[in-house]
């Protein structure tokens, strides 16, 4: 069973969730969101959805995914992904195919399908032939205004990426593919660097604001605690900065819980941290927050405790995750332990 942990170690986190591989399904137990029942024979799997019981008679064998976020996580255990949707093509975080940059060439060498960019096009969802399509629920990458159309073309995957890790979308999806083996080597790949970074690493000051900066400088996305990204940090030691109440940011991409939105005014008052680590960009980032006008009385700012980790860091999946590891053993590294 796969039940959402909001503050476990790294290794109670992966340790649980590798730990429900092998288990048979309660057939009397009541089924919970996002829980995959497996019949003991094999097949059939269900898994219990917003929208109702999904069950799968056998692997599938052409899975389309309508959510850009979530295809590096199926290209990563080695699903049969043949199309995805994406998003705005050549920038700093997506390839000319909209693909997102850290598995562009995954996908390439798989041959996976760009469906369509940013807007999604259920005639080009229904050209693929899928035996299962995956929308999800929140998101700039939602399609769900597709469900009811979608739904009776091919069994119909709906779950959000929000309020889990890459980690636990892994494992919901080997589950439910039948690929248990894969999405167990990917966690414990990333389970041993994760644990090798985290022992010889020396945090900047503490708290730490881990943020999207907005490029023209009015604010940013913060990553809370509910996030992919605010997860690893503290499993990694980081202690996220607490932000205040009164800043309420935007619902422009749904009702989330992994970001909070703070623009204009609000914005130096959400920026708490004592360091702050900026996703989604490059290290040229670091003087343009050290020159906001807006942020001149933070202590990060005038500590000049700032720094990026990388364009791919926006959509977290084994790739990018791995890629975070690595920049930031670069930035605080104890050369003393490599």
């Amino acid at each position: 069973m796969i039940q959402l942990l909001v503050r476990p170690s790294l290794i109670l986190l992966i340790g649980l969730v590798l730990a429900s591989c092998g288990e048979a399904p309660k057939t009397n137990s009541a089924l919970i969101l996002d829980q995959v029942e497996k019949n003991p024979a094999g097949w059939p799997r269900s898994i219990m959805t917003s929208q109702g019981l999904l069950t799968l008679d056998k692997p599938p064998q052409r899975i389309v995914s309508t959510s850009v976020t979530l295809s590096g996580t199926l290209l990563a255990i080695d699903a049969p992904l043949v199309a995805s949707g994406a998003t705005m093509p050549n920038t700093n975080v997506a390839s000319e195919k909209g693909f997102m940059r850290q598995w562009d060439s995954i996908a390439e060498q798989r041959g996976v399908k760009a469906l369509y960019q940013s807007e999604p096009n259920a005639e080009a969802i229904i050209k693929e032939k899928p035996d299962i399509i995956i929308i999800s629920t929140t998101g700039a990458d939602s399609a769900m205004r597709l469900y009811d159309q979608l739904k009776d073309i091919a069994p119909t995957l709906v779950i959000r990426y929000d309020d889990k890790s890459w980690l636990q979308l892994a494992q919901i999806f080997g589950d439910l593919f039948g690929l248990e083996a894969q999405a167990k080597s990917v966690i414990d790949s990333f389970q041993q660097q994760a644990i090798k970074t985290k022992q010889s690493i020396t945090l900047p000051a503490q708290p730490t604001t881990a943020m999207v900066y907005n490029p023209d400088g009015s604010g940013a996305s913060i990553w809370t605690s509910q996030s992919a990204q605010g997860r690893l940090l503290e499993e990694l030691g980081f202690t996220l900065a607490t932000i205040p109440n009164s800043i309420k940011g935007d619902i422009s991409m749904g009702v989330r819980d992994d970001i909070i939105i703070a623009k204009g005014e609000r914005f130096p008052d959400a920026v708490t941290g004592q360091s702050i680590l900026l996703f989604a960009t490059e290290q040229a980032s670091e003087q343009l927050v050290l020159d906001n006008s807006f942020l001149q009385n933070n202590k990060a700012v005038q500590n000049n405790q700032v720094y990026a980790v990388g364009n791919d860091t926006f959509r977290l999946d084994y790739y990018s995750a791995t890629n975070l590891l690595t920049r930031l053993q670069s930035l605080f590294g104890d050369s003393s332990n490599d």
